[in-house]
């Protein structure tokens, strides 16, 4: 069943995306670890929601949906190309990578591949995975989950944009943020003088 795969998924993408962590240079710079909290919080209240690690015996079921095939199919399917856009951008943005706001050795803006689409394509994957994960579950839990990881990877972005500003620069990064949506590809641009 659909539903029995999704799991298995998630563990297989969490998986592969750890074992290549060697495969980032150093930072030169890092976002204190107090400033982290911001969002590392708000994702991890997320991912218990999503997932059902935190059960409430009235969670009401708002979807019923997924138990037809066809439509679970759909959205194991809509993970998977999800989590295959975040390798495609984490392939792309190469030793540049990090678990972390930071700033590496000869650190530039990569505004190629999955980069041209959206400014954070690691972000849009996994959100397009969770969501179509939050569908699968169905239940009130997981829509709330899902909803605290858009608020959660919104923030990381916001934080994560203000300090590349004030690393690479403003005239280079602001050009990049008119011309690339941040999360959703080709919905509008973003003004890049507003304030992150």
């Amino acid at each position: 069943m659909p539903q029995n795969i999704l799991p298995w998924v998630w563990v297989a993408w969490l998986a592969s995306w750890w074992v290549v962590a060697f495969w980032s240079d150093r930072g030169a710079k890092r976002l204190n670890a107090k400033a982290e909290l911001l969002y590392r919080l708000p994702t991890l209240v997320a991912v218990l929601l999503l997932f059902g690690v935190v059960r409430w015996s009235g969670d009401p079921v708002w979807l019923r949906t997924p138990r037809h095939p066809g439509i679970a199919w759909t959205l194991i399917g809509l993970t998977i190309a999800g989590l295959a856009f975040t390798w495609w951008a984490r392939i792309h943005l190469g030793r540049l990578w990090s678990a972390t706001v930071t700033r590496k050795k000869d650190h530039h803006i990569v505004d190629t591949g999955p980069y041209r689409l959206v400014r954070h394509p690691i972000y849009t994957g996994i959100l397009l995975a969770a969501f179509a994960s939050a569908c699968m579950r169905g239940t009130a839990l997981a829509a709330i989950g899902f909803l605290v990881l858009v608020i959660s990877f919104y923030i990381k972005a916001r934080i994560e944009e203000r300090f590349l500003r004030a690393e690479l620069g403003h005239d280079a990064y602001d050009a990049y943020a008119r011309r690339t949506p941040m999360l959703v590809p080709f919905v509008g641009r973003s003004r890049a003088s507003a304030s992150v």
